[in-house]
């Protein structure tokens, strides 16, 4: 069962720059697609953005143009670039192993345990 540890959150002042990092404790070559989420406080988790095995992108409206995900096969980490920062991306983000289909993405029941970002105004 593939374990996932995110890092690389923090405090950057809004307009800043974070890169967050997941690694999994075994081969993702055949993961089909992976995921970052994030949950605000008092809020629901949402799914910022995936990746399938064949590199096929997907964001969500609010961080479109911000946000940049990718895979590294060879580190077996997956990455979520985040520029432009705003206050209301503060969250705890979490990387998810699933599937995708239909142009949509399917979470399994592999997480991470988060990792806080917090972007201050």
């Amino acid at each position: 069962q593939v374990q996932l540890v995110e890092s690389g959150g923090g405090l950057v002042q809004a307009g800043g720059s974070l890169r967050l990092s997941c690694a999994a404790s075994e081969s993702i070559f055949s993961i089909n697609a992976m995921g970052w989420y994030r949950q605000a406080p008092g809020k629901q988790r949402e799914l910022v953005a995936f990746i399938t095995s064949g590199g096929i992108t997907n964001y969500r409206s609010s961080v479109k143009g911000r946000f940049t995900i990718s895979r590294d096969n060879a580190k077996n980490t997956m990455y979520l670039q985040m520029n432009s920062l705003k206050p209301e991306d503060t969250a705890v983000y979490y990387c998810n192993a699933g599937t995708s289909g239909l142009g949509g993405y399917y979470a399994l029941d592999y997480w991470g345990k988060g990792t806080l970002v917090t972007v201050s105004s």
